[in-house]
């Protein structure tokens, strides 16, 4: 249904280190450099980074969060982990979230611009 998304940033070369990091235990790879946008994927860009010079501060209640799909629970640890390794905070630790639908385990990060990004995977069970 959704074919890529993207994100503001302040600071194009910070928010690429910080997704490179973060997104690698993902499957993810830097495939598209731009002077204003990076792209990540596995095979195309699916996930982009825009410089937004005067971008402000994403406020924590926006309500906004990008998804991404891990293929394993130690994928999910792993992109937490590595995302506040790269400057990022925790907004959810990793773990099992059980809800009346889906049982579900993920984890949430924002990143230095407060981008609330998730990494889920849905064990089996």
């Amino acid at each position: 249904m959704i074919d890529h998304v993207s994100v503001g940033v302040s600071d194009l070369e910070r928010a690429a280190r910080f997704y490179e990091s973060a997104l690698t235990p993902l499957g993810l790879s830097r495939l598209v450099t731009r002077p204003a946008s990076v792209g990540f994927g596995k095979s195309y860009p699916e996930f982009w980074i825009n410089l937004r010079v005067e971008m402000a501060q994403v406020a924590p209640g926006s309500g906004v969060h990008i998804c991404l799909r891990a293929k394993s629970t130690e994928a999910v640890d792993a992109f937490h982990a590595a995302a506040l390794n790269a400057g990022g905070c925790s907004d959810g630790a990793p773990g099992l979230r059980p809800h009346d639908r889906v049982r579900y385990y993920a984890a949430f990060v924002t990143d230095p611009d407060g981008n609330r990004i998730e990494a889920v995977t849905f064990p089996g069970g």
